[in-house]
């Protein structure tokens, strides 16, 4: 079986840190090991219209900014196919035919869904595309046979509700999908990135996010403001680092090779967490380290977004063309699913002889 990796952003801002360290940075370094057959990234827009319905513009506008931040992180067109899920309306009659396999009540107690729904105060009044998009998610996977999944932990309950589609799918049908593996970051950190200001969720609508093509003036603000241990009151307090963000950030961020650049007073990480548990070292400092952690990490990253930018044109292009493969794989896959549902009417060339040969007696 061919090895397969599919995985996706919607477009709705900007990217985070949280997105690089919960699934980019990772796609990344899966790409450039060669070991996959094919790599499908998809911009989900149409998923992104399920709670921006009345605000298409920002929807519009975001595609160019996910994907520069794709390219500037160092997704390669070369390598991977980088497209936009509304143009491949074979995803929309996918869901569709999915929507028969799953109840109500199973998408009620999706966890993820659940969550965001209390998040955006739909309460009542959920938009139905909004409800149903674990379905949705399941026709993007499928229709690219996806082997591997690479998501931040928030999602693992959408692939798990994937799994079960396929599940019954192939058990009335006949084995036609192919069942997903869930890849989470191997960086428990990198897990769920909390927000700077402590929330367990990084978001764009929270505010609390680092952008990852933020200037540096910017990142530093923002770093000096994160949420740390509300007890550390004065320098020789002990320290805790549950909870604190900023210690968070470094064991998502930090490397050996920061501390002799920029804090050449301490070996390791575990030695700066040692000193800050027993007291005696200021938040201040901890952040002015991790700025300049977070500074050397994205600079490459802004840099190589700018130049990107100069030929927007090149960068429609490239999703325009991963689009059009997008397209024909998940035509082929269809075509598959309506053969083993038999819907397949005016190809199946045995029906209609048969037909045929009945009403002819």
């Amino acid at each position: 079986m061919k090895k397969i990796m599919l995985t996706g952003d919607r477009p709705t801002g900007r990217l985070h840190v949280g997105h690089y360290v919960g699934s980019l940075r990772r796609r990344v370094e899966l790409q450039n090991t060669g070991d996959f057959d094919d790599i499908f990234i998809m911009i989900a827009d149409a998923q992104a219209l399920t709670d921006n319905a009345d605000n298409p513009e920002k929807v519009r506008q975001n595609i160019i900014e996910v994907a520069l931040d794709y390219l500037a992180c160092g997704l390669d067109p070369e390598k991977s196919t980088l497209f936009i899920q509304s143009q491949i309306p074979e995803l929309c009659e996918l869901s569709f035919y999915y929507m028969n396999l799953v109840t109500v009540s199973r998408l009620q107690r999706n966890p993820t869904v659940k969550s965001e729904i209390q998040m955006r105060n739909f309460e009542a009044s959920i938009p139905v595309g909004f409800f149903t998009y674990p379905i949705s998610q399941a026709a993007d996977i499928t229709a690219f046979k996806a082997t591997t999944v690479p998501v931040g932990e928030d999602q693992m309950p959408m692939i798990e509700q994937t799994k079960e589609i396929v599940h019954k799918f192939n058990s009335v049908y006949g084995e036609t999908l192919v069942d997903p593996k869930i890849l989470l970051p191997d960086n428990a950190a990198c897990l769920r990135l909390p927000g700077i200001d402590g929330k367990a969720k990084m978001s764009k609508s929270l505010g609390n996010c680092i952008y990852l093509s933020e200037e540096p003036e910017d990142i530093q603000k923002k770093v000096f403001s994160m949420f740390t241990d509300p007890t550390h009151i004065r320098i020789e307090d002990p320290g805790k680092l549950e909870g604190n963000t900023v210690f968070t950030y470094l064991d998502a961020f930090c490397r050996p090779e920061y501390f002799p650049e920029f804090l050449p007073e301490y070996e390791n990480l575990d030695e700066l967490k040692a000193h800050y548990k027993r007291g005696g070292l200021g938040d201040m400092k901890v952040k002015r380290f991790l700025n300049n952690v977070l500074q050397a990490e994205l600079e490459p990253i802004r840099n190589r977004r700018k130049e990107f930018q100069k030929d927007i044109p090149a960068v429609y292009e490239i999703l325009r063309k991963g689009s059009e493969k997008a397209k024909t794989v998940a035509e082929q896959t269809l075509k598959e699913v309506k053969a083993a549902m038999k819907i397949d009417y005016f190809a199946d060339e045995e029906l209609i002889r048969a037909q045929a040969e009945k009403f002819s007696e």
